[in-house]
C-alpha cells in the first residue's frame, strides 16, 4: 500500500511537471499575460504586450483567393523578392487556401517541396483541391500542425514562410521554436505583416504589426534579423535568418 501511494504521488509530480515544463523552458520576457477585457479582434492574451488576434476561420477562404489580392498587396512582387530557387524545401506555414503555396511550387519545381501548413483540416482540404487543379499536388505536402507545433521536420526548409499569419498565433513562442527547429542553418524565416506603423493601411489594428514588435518577439529565438524588404505597397516583408 505504501508503495501505492509512492507511485500515485510519482505520477501527480510527474504531471504537474509536464504542465509547467513550456513555462520553465520559455525565457520569462515571452510570458503570457491576461488583461481585462479584450479586444473585440483579440482573443485577451498578451505576448511582449500586444494582444494576439483570433484567427481566420476555414471561412474566409473565398477572402484569400480574392482577384484583386495580387494587385492590393502586390504578390508578385512578395514571390520575386523570396528568390527562392528550383529545388528549394520551403513550408508556408497558415497557409490557408493555398495561395502562396501553389505559386511557390511552380518556381521550386519538380525537385524541390512546399509543406503546407495549417492548423484546420477544411483548410487543408481545399488548398489540397486547389493544388492538384494547378498540378502542384506532387510538390505540395500538407501538414496539419497544432497551435503549438507547425510539424515541420527538424531541419528541411531553406525557408519558412508566413504572410499575415504570425500575429493569430495562440502560442507564438512555441511555434516560432517549431519552425526555428525546422530550418536549415542558414534558412530564413520570412514574415510579412501589415504595417501596423502606418494607420492608413486599411486592416484592424491586431492584424498588424511594426517591425519593432516583430523584431522584439523575434529575438528570444535563435535567429538574427537579416532584412527588411519595403517594396510592398501595405505590407513588411522582415526577413530572419537561422544562426
Amino acid at each position: 500500500m505504501r508503495n501505492f501511494r509512492r507511485c500515485l504521488c510519482l505520477l501527480a509530480c510527474l504531471n504537474v511537471f509536464c504542465m509547467t515544463a513550456a513555462e520553465e523552458f520559455r525565457p520569462a520576457a515571452a510570458r503570457y499575460e491576461t488583461r481585462g477585457k479584450p479586444n473585440r479582434d483579440g482573443i485577451g492574451k498578451f505576448y511582449f504586450g500586444r494582444e494576439i488576434a483570433h484567427v481566420m476561420g476555414h471561412q474566409g477562404a473565398n477572402w484569400l483567393e480574392r482577384p484583386e489580392r495580387e494587385e492590393e498587396e502586390r504578390t508578385d512582387l512578395l514571390l520575386k523578392e523570396l528568390k527562392l530557387k528550383a529545388g528549394d524545401a520551403v513550408a508556408d506555414v497558415g497557409a490557408g487556401s493555398g495561395y502562396f503555396s501553389w505559386r511557390m511550387a511552380k518556381v521550386v519545381g519538380e525537385t524541390g517541396k512546399v509543406y503546407a501548413v495549417d492548423i484546420q483540416q477544411e483548410f487543408l482540404d481545399l488548398l489540397m483541391s486547389n493544388m492538384k487543379k494547378r498540378g502542384v499536388g506532387e510538390v505540395v505536402k500538407p501538414a496539419l500542425g497544432t497551435v503549438q507545433d507547425p510539424k515541420l521536420p527538424e531541419g528541411s526548409c531553406d525557408l519558412i514562410l508566413l504572410v499575415d499569419v504570425y500575429h493569430e498565433f495562440d502560442f507564438p513562442y512555441e511555434m516560432t521554436q517549431g519552425m526555428v527547429r525546422a530550418l536549415k542553418p542558414g534558412g530564413r524565416l520570412v514574415l510579412v505583416e501589415y504595417r501596423g506603423e502606418d494607420p492608413a493601411v486599411p486592416i484592424k489594428r491586431l492584424h498588424k504589426m511594426t517591425v519593432e514588435q516583430v523584431k522584439k518577439e523575434m529575438a528570444v529565438h535563435l535567429v538574427k534579423f537579416d532584412e527588411l524588404i519595403t517594396s510592398l505597397p501595405r505590407q513588411h516583408v522582415i526577413v530572419f535568418r537561422k544562426g
